[in-house]
């Protein structure tokens, strides 16, 4: 058995947390690849993969990503649609909390 009560939460939030950290790492990683391919005129990671692994929880990556490549922020569509996905998980985030300490 995995563990139970108070153990359990704490390996499950553990195991969350690694893979929020992980999820992150990747999209951070997918933006790194998608300049260095632009840079040399290669196939790129199409925009729909790297808002997917912000959606997915990777959002902050996604920000340091752009921030460190300077990368994916003049285009306005694509930047409209990642603050789009950073709104709906705060808003989500903020609902959750409200949700557990009512």
């Amino acid at each position: 058995m995995i563990g139970s009560g108070m153990e359990g939460a704490t390996l499950a939030l553990t195991a969350a947390l690694c893979a929020l950290a992980a999820l992150n790492l990747a999209s951070f990683a997918a933006f790194a690849i998608d300049k260095a391919q632009a840079k040399a005129r290669r196939r790129r990671i199409a925009e729909s993969t790297l808002l997917w692994l912000a959606l997915l929880g990777g959002s902050p990556g996604a920000y340091a990503g752009r921030r460190a490549f300077r990368h994916k922020t003049r285009k306005q569509p694509f930047v409209r649609r990642l603050h789009t996905v950073a709104a709906l998980q705060v808003a989500a985030l903020g609902a959750g909390a409200y949700l557990l300490l009512r």
